[in-house]
Protein backbone atom coordinates (compact mmCIF):
# COMPACT_ATOMS: atom_id res chain seq x y z
CA UNK A 1 0.00 0.00 0.00
CA UNK A 2 0.83 3.39 -0.70
CA UNK A 3 1.99 5.59 1.94
CA UNK A 4 0.16 8.52 1.81
CA UNK A 5 3.01 10.41 4.35
CA UNK A 6 5.15 9.51 1.44
CA UNK A 7 4.19 10.50 -1.74
CA UNK A 8 5.54 9.57 -4.95
CA UNK A 9 8.14 11.09 -6.54
CA UNK A 10 5.29 13.70 -8.39
CA UNK A 11 7.10 17.15 -9.78
CA UNK A 12 4.79 19.16 -7.57
CA UNK A 13 7.81 19.26 -4.68
CA UNK A 14 10.01 21.53 -6.76
CA UNK A 15 12.75 20.91 -3.88
CA UNK A 16 13.23 17.43 -4.42
CA UNK A 17 15.49 16.21 -7.32
CA UNK A 18 16.90 13.58 -8.86
CA UNK A 19 20.23 13.66 -10.03
CA UNK A 20 20.25 14.73 -12.98
CA UNK A 21 16.31 16.30 -13.35
CA UNK A 22 16.20 19.88 -15.13
CA UNK A 23 12.35 20.73 -13.59
CA UNK A 24 10.53 19.27 -16.72
CA UNK A 25 8.32 17.83 -14.91
CA UNK A 26 7.14 21.16 -12.77
CA UNK A 27 6.63 22.77 -16.39
CA UNK A 28 4.78 20.16 -17.45
CA UNK A 29 2.20 20.82 -14.28
CA UNK A 30 1.77 24.01 -15.48
CA UNK A 31 0.97 23.59 -18.68
CA UNK A 32 -1.91 21.23 -18.04
CA UNK A 33 -3.75 24.04 -16.49
CA UNK A 34 -2.59 26.29 -18.74
CA UNK A 35 -4.28 23.90 -21.59
CA UNK A 36 -7.62 23.65 -19.91
CA UNK A 37 -7.92 27.67 -19.45
CA UNK A 38 -6.94 28.03 -22.92
CA UNK A 39 -8.97 25.18 -24.32
CA UNK A 40 -11.69 26.99 -22.08
CA UNK A 41 -11.27 30.54 -23.28
CA UNK A 42 -11.27 29.17 -26.85
CA UNK A 43 -14.92 27.37 -26.12
CA UNK A 44 -16.40 30.23 -24.36
CA UNK A 45 -15.15 32.46 -26.84
CA UNK A 46 -16.96 30.24 -29.85
CA UNK A 47 -19.93 30.18 -27.64
CA UNK A 48 -20.24 33.89 -27.51
CA UNK A 49 -19.67 34.71 -31.02
CA UNK A 50 -22.31 32.07 -31.94
CA UNK A 51 -24.61 33.59 -29.60
CA UNK A 52 -23.45 37.66 -30.74
CA UNK A 53 -24.02 35.72 -34.08
CA UNK A 54 -27.10 34.80 -33.39
CA UNK A 55 -28.05 38.11 -31.47
CA UNK A 56 -27.33 39.67 -34.98
CA UNK A 57 -29.04 37.74 -37.10
CA UNK A 58 -32.43 38.56 -34.81
CA UNK A 59 -31.39 41.99 -34.92
CA UNK A 60 -31.24 42.05 -38.39
CA UNK A 61 -34.33 39.78 -38.83
CA UNK A 62 -36.22 42.48 -36.50
CA UNK A 63 -35.20 45.40 -38.45
CA UNK A 64 -36.07 43.88 -42.05
CA UNK A 65 -39.23 43.03 -40.87
CA UNK A 66 -39.91 46.71 -39.06
CA UNK A 67 -38.25 48.33 -42.09
CA UNK A 68 -40.81 46.25 -44.65
CA UNK A 69 -43.42 47.23 -42.33
CA UNK A 70 -42.90 50.97 -42.35
CA UNK A 71 -41.96 50.64 -46.43
CA UNK A 72 -45.47 48.98 -46.75
CA UNK A 73 -47.35 51.77 -44.07
CA UNK A 74 -45.17 55.04 -46.08
CA UNK A 75 -46.28 53.26 -49.62
CA UNK A 76 -49.60 52.84 -48.10
CA UNK A 77 -49.91 56.79 -47.05
CA UNK A 78 -48.71 57.81 -50.42
CA UNK A 79 -51.30 55.71 -51.93
CA UNK A 80 -54.16 57.02 -49.85
CA UNK A 81 -52.55 60.72 -50.30
CA UNK A 82 -52.17 60.63 -54.12
CA UNK A 83 -56.23 58.91 -54.01
CA UNK A 84 -57.33 61.77 -51.73
CA UNK A 85 -55.22 64.15 -53.83
CA UNK A 86 -56.60 62.96 -56.89
CA UNK A 87 -60.39 63.30 -55.72
CA UNK A 88 -59.88 66.41 -55.04
CA UNK A 89 -58.84 67.55 -58.36
CA UNK A 90 -61.91 65.96 -59.82
CA UNK A 91 -64.21 68.26 -57.00
CA UNK A 92 -62.07 70.92 -57.87
CA UNK A 93 -62.36 70.47 -61.74
CA UNK A 94 -66.46 70.09 -61.46
CA UNK A 95 -66.22 73.19 -59.28
CA UNK A 96 -64.26 75.22 -61.99
CA UNK A 97 -66.43 74.20 -64.49
CA UNK A 98 -69.25 74.92 -62.51
CA UNK A 99 -67.98 78.41 -61.69
CA UNK A 100 -67.46 78.99 -65.48
CA UNK A 101 -70.59 77.65 -66.34
CA UNK A 102 -72.56 79.99 -63.70
CA UNK A 103 -70.04 82.59 -65.41
CA UNK A 104 -71.36 81.84 -68.69
CA UNK A 105 -74.87 81.82 -67.96
CA UNK A 106 -74.23 85.38 -65.79
CA UNK A 107 -72.48 86.66 -68.62
CA UNK A 108 -75.53 85.40 -71.25
CA UNK A 109 -77.69 86.75 -68.96
CA UNK A 110 -76.47 89.86 -68.82
CA UNK A 111 -76.11 90.03 -72.26
CA UNK A 112 -79.75 89.06 -72.92
CA UNK A 113 -80.80 92.28 -70.34
CA UNK A 114 -78.88 94.61 -72.39
CA UNK A 115 -80.54 93.61 -75.62
CA UNK A 116 -83.97 93.62 -73.95
CA UNK A 117 -83.30 96.90 -72.13
CA UNK A 118 -82.25 98.02 -75.78
CA UNK A 119 -85.06 96.92 -77.32
CA UNK A 120 -87.33 98.27 -74.43
CA UNK A 121 -85.85 102.14 -75.00
CA UNK A 122 -86.33 101.41 -78.76
CA UNK A 123 -89.28 100.76 -78.30
CA UNK A 124 -90.32 103.27 -75.57
CA UNK A 125 -88.70 105.73 -78.01
CA UNK A 126 -91.54 104.43 -80.59
CA UNK A 127 -93.63 104.41 -78.36
CA UNK A 128 -92.87 108.49 -77.12
CA UNK A 129 -92.79 109.39 -81.25
CA UNK A 130 -96.10 107.86 -81.53
CA UNK A 131 -97.38 109.76 -77.93
CA UNK A 132 -95.90 113.18 -79.51
CA UNK A 133 -97.85 112.40 -82.92
CA UNK A 134 -100.74 111.53 -81.32
CA UNK A 135 -101.48 114.06 -78.90
CA UNK A 136 -100.41 116.85 -81.16
CA UNK A 137 -101.97 115.60 -84.47
CA UNK A 138 -104.93 113.84 -82.62
CA UNK A 139 -105.69 115.09 -78.70
CA UNK A 140 -104.68 118.64 -79.52
CA UNK A 141 -106.62 118.81 -82.34
CA UNK A 142 -109.87 117.65 -80.74
CA UNK A 143 -108.73 119.95 -77.80
CA UNK A 144 -108.44 122.97 -80.25
CA UNK A 145 -111.77 121.86 -81.82
CA UNK A 146 -113.30 121.25 -77.80
CA UNK A 147 -112.24 124.71 -77.30
CA UNK A 148 -113.38 126.57 -80.42
CA UNK A 149 -116.90 124.65 -79.89
CA UNK A 150 -117.64 125.85 -76.30
CA UNK A 151 -116.41 129.25 -77.26
CA UNK A 152 -119.46 129.49 -79.64
CA UNK A 153 -121.99 127.65 -77.36
CA UNK A 154 -120.61 130.68 -74.38
CA UNK A 155 -120.98 133.52 -76.92
CA UNK A 156 -124.02 135.45 -77.40
CA UNK A 157 -123.51 136.47 -81.05
CA UNK A 158 -121.83 133.93 -82.90
CA UNK A 159 -124.67 131.59 -84.86
CA UNK A 160 -125.46 128.01 -83.35
CA UNK A 161 -124.94 126.52 -86.68
CA UNK A 162 -121.08 126.98 -86.60
CA UNK A 163 -120.90 125.56 -83.18
CA UNK A 164 -123.11 121.87 -84.84
CA UNK A 165 -120.84 122.18 -87.57
CA UNK A 166 -117.73 121.61 -85.46
CA UNK A 167 -119.29 119.36 -83.20
CA UNK A 168 -120.37 117.09 -86.90
CA UNK A 169 -116.38 117.54 -88.32
CA UNK A 170 -115.48 116.16 -84.90
CA UNK A 171 -117.86 113.44 -84.58
CA UNK A 172 -116.31 112.34 -87.86
CA UNK A 173 -113.03 112.21 -86.73
CA UNK A 174 -113.12 110.45 -83.61
CA UNK A 175 -115.01 107.77 -85.63
CA UNK A 176 -112.36 107.37 -88.43
CA UNK A 177 -109.01 108.14 -86.63
CA UNK A 178 -108.08 104.84 -85.10
CA UNK A 179 -106.01 105.81 -81.98
CA UNK A 180 -109.87 107.90 -81.38
CA UNK A 181 -111.62 104.90 -82.08
CA UNK A 182 -109.63 102.48 -79.47
CA UNK A 183 -110.53 105.62 -76.93
CA UNK A 184 -113.87 105.62 -77.66
CA UNK A 185 -113.83 109.62 -78.06
CA UNK A 186 -117.27 109.07 -79.64
CA UNK A 187 -119.25 108.62 -76.91
CA UNK A 188 -116.97 110.98 -74.98
CA UNK A 189 -117.51 113.97 -77.32
CA UNK A 190 -121.41 113.27 -77.41
CA UNK A 191 -121.59 113.34 -73.43
CA UNK A 192 -119.59 116.81 -73.66
CA UNK A 193 -122.13 118.12 -76.55
CA UNK A 194 -125.01 117.39 -74.30
CA UNK A 195 -124.16 118.08 -71.00
CA UNK A 196 -121.30 120.80 -70.89
CA UNK A 197 -122.96 123.70 -70.78
CA UNK A 198 -120.33 125.89 -68.46
CA UNK A 199 -119.12 129.00 -69.56
CA UNK A 200 -116.90 131.56 -67.68
CA UNK A 201 -116.82 134.94 -67.48
CA UNK A 202 -118.92 136.80 -70.17
CA UNK A 203 -116.77 139.64 -70.32
CA UNK A 204 -113.48 136.62 -70.36
CA UNK A 205 -112.37 135.71 -74.02
CA UNK A 206 -109.74 132.74 -72.24
CA UNK A 207 -110.92 129.52 -74.13
CA UNK A 208 -109.50 127.68 -71.11
CA UNK A 209 -112.23 129.15 -68.84
CA UNK A 210 -114.81 127.03 -70.53
CA UNK A 211 -116.36 123.97 -70.04
CA UNK A 212 -115.87 121.52 -67.21
CA UNK A 213 -116.98 118.05 -68.44
CA UNK A 214 -114.48 118.33 -71.92
CA UNK A 215 -111.37 119.35 -69.68
CA UNK A 216 -112.05 115.81 -67.95
CA UNK A 217 -112.33 114.15 -71.04
CA UNK A 218 -109.34 115.62 -72.61
CA UNK A 219 -107.62 114.75 -69.08
CA UNK A 220 -108.86 111.26 -69.31
CA UNK A 221 -107.66 110.68 -73.22
CA UNK A 222 -104.65 111.83 -72.51
CA UNK A 223 -104.00 108.85 -69.41
CA UNK A 224 -105.78 106.20 -71.59
CA UNK A 225 -102.83 107.27 -74.41
CA UNK A 226 -100.23 106.57 -71.51
CA UNK A 227 -101.62 103.44 -70.27
CA UNK A 228 -101.77 102.37 -74.09
CA UNK A 229 -97.84 103.25 -74.16
CA UNK A 230 -97.08 100.96 -70.87
CA UNK A 231 -99.33 97.91 -72.03
CA UNK A 232 -97.42 97.82 -75.31
CA UNK A 233 -94.21 97.84 -73.35
CA UNK A 234 -95.30 95.25 -70.88
CA UNK A 235 -96.49 93.00 -74.15
CA UNK A 236 -92.72 93.86 -75.92
CA UNK A 237 -91.13 92.78 -72.81
CA UNK A 238 -93.22 89.70 -72.24
CA UNK A 239 -92.25 88.64 -76.11
CA UNK A 240 -88.77 88.96 -76.00
CA UNK A 241 -88.59 86.08 -72.99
Amino acid sequence: MNNLNDPPNWNILPNRRDPGDDGSRWNYALLVPMLGLAAFRWIWTRECQKEIEKEKQEYYRKESTLQKDLEGKYRDIITENRRAVAHLEVELEKERNRTLSYREALVSQSRKLVEERKLLEQEQEKLEHEKQVLLHAGAEEFEEGLKERQDIYCSLIVPRSQRLEIEKNLLVKAATNPVAMDLHVESGLKDIFKHDNYCGNVLNRTRSQNGKLMWLYLRYWELAVELQKFKRVERAMLGKR
